[in-house]
């Protein structure tokens, strides 16, 4: 697929239009709190992304789809400033973050959650939760309020607030990584495969929390395999292949089209 060319988003219309090029995502990156242009990254001796396009609309959810081994992950990395950009750039908020390192990102309101969820095992939920609340230097410092909210949408972080991290189960642990990246403020969220090897149940709560999330007016990024996640969450949707952003255009209208389903990922939703 490394002969297609990346489609824009255009926010009045439902469907993706095909357009190629610098001048096209100038064009796309309208209204975009995030975007790349002509991303590469090189990891050693490997070439990852061969020039990502890709925007993130202000308030919405944005799924980043693709087979295995497609470059979504080394994406959401690049992004952080895991891994360096080189050449391409990104821009946060009109911002060109491109050289930044990772504390001076997420110091401007990005959270990041990895696939591997990144909590500390032999600390508590609360002990993880105020590693993460950097204007806070005791539990009673945090915002109460905002903790209210937070175990509105995880049940669990509170039931476990003085309990050690690691003896949680999957999915509270994966409540747990998100309640910690949102117990301050964001403007983006960028989460990696927030479902992965949950019950069908807590899925159903991770999407009610993302759902409130995103109506609160946090931008998201989603990478996610789970297909129905994707359609009951995702406003725009960007397809990645061998490292490029081959595809990108509503969520609903992919949703409707099993033939470019098939095309893209192999597979009908």
């Amino acid at each position: 697929m490394s002969e297609n060319r990346p489609s824009a988003v255009w926010p009045s219309q439902g469907a993706s239009a095909p357009m190629g090029g610098s001048a096209a995502h100038k064009v796309a990156s309208v209204g975009a709190l995030l975007s790349l242009e002509g991303v590469h990254t090189h990891i050693g001796a490997y070439h990852i992304l061969h020039g990502v396009d890709l925007v993130v609309p202000k308030g919405q959810l944005t799924m980043l789809l693709g087979r295995n081994g497609a470059g979504k992950t080394t994406t959401l990395r690049t992004i952080m400033g895991l891994w360096r950009a080189g050449p391409g750039r990104i821009r946060f908020a009109g911002r060109d973050i491109t050289a930044l390192d990772t504390p001076r990102i997420a110091a401007l309101k990005i959270a990041y959650v990895p696939e591997t969820m990144g909590i500390f095992s032999d600390l508590t939920v609360k002990e993880n939760m105020l590693l993460a609340a950097r204007d806070a230097a005791r539990a009673s410092q945090m915002d109460e309020s905002r903790l209210k909210w937070i175990f509105s949408l995880f049940p669990a972080v509170e039931k476990f607030w003085n309990h050690p991290a690691g003896k949680l189960s999957g999915g509270q642990k994966q409540m747990l990584a998100v309640a910690r990246a949102i117990v301050e403020p964001r403007e983006l969220l960028i989460v990696d495969e927030p479902s992965k090897g949950l019950a069908p149940a807590i899925v159903n709560n991770m999407i009610d929390a993302f759902a409130q999330l995103k109506a609160s007016g946090v931008t998201i990024l989603l990478v996610e395999q789970n297909i129905n996640f994707a359609k009951r969450l995702g406003d725009t949707v960007a397809v990645m292949s061998n490292g490029r952003v081959v595809h990108a255009g509503s969520m609903a209208a992919l949703a409707a089209d099993e033939e470019l389903q098939r095309s893209l990922l192999g597979l009908a939703l």
